[in-house]
């Protein structure tokens, strides 16, 4: 019944700035966690960061300074603000979003995002 939709995926150059937003519907009260993951082509799926209200922001090392995750939790909407894009950001991003602390999540469609000159 959770459902989420990605988007803001597009393409941008190295050195870019690129924002995914990210709606969660068919949940009667707040999330407890929403972030992003990513899948890079030929690869598994990876942390990209996530939010939550007891542990906070946590990033993977490889974004650190510059991806912000923000949520909104009364409107359900969680967005990645990526900066200092780089070609290997190139991938498929997932949002995902845990209704509770102890559940397996839910995850949206995904939206692209290509870095490249």
């Amino acid at each position: 019944q959770l459902r989420l939709e990605e988007s803001g995926g597009g393409v941008a150059q190295p050195g870019g700035s690129l924002n995914l937003s990210c709606a969660a519907s068919g949940h009667r009260f707040s999330i407890y966690l929403m972030g992003w993951y990513r899948q890079p082509p030929g690869k598994q799926r990876e942390l990209v960061a996530t939010i939550s209200e007891d542990e906070g922001a946590i990033y993977s090392d490889s974004v650190k300074g510059r991806f912000t995750v923000s949520r909104d939790i009364d409107k359900k909407t969680v967005s990645l603000q990526m900066k200092s894009l780089e070609p290997e950001d190139t991938a498929v991003y997932y949002c995902h979003a845990k209704p509770f602390r102890n559940t397996v999540g839910a995850w949206g469609p995904g939206t692209s995002v290509t870095v490249s000159s």
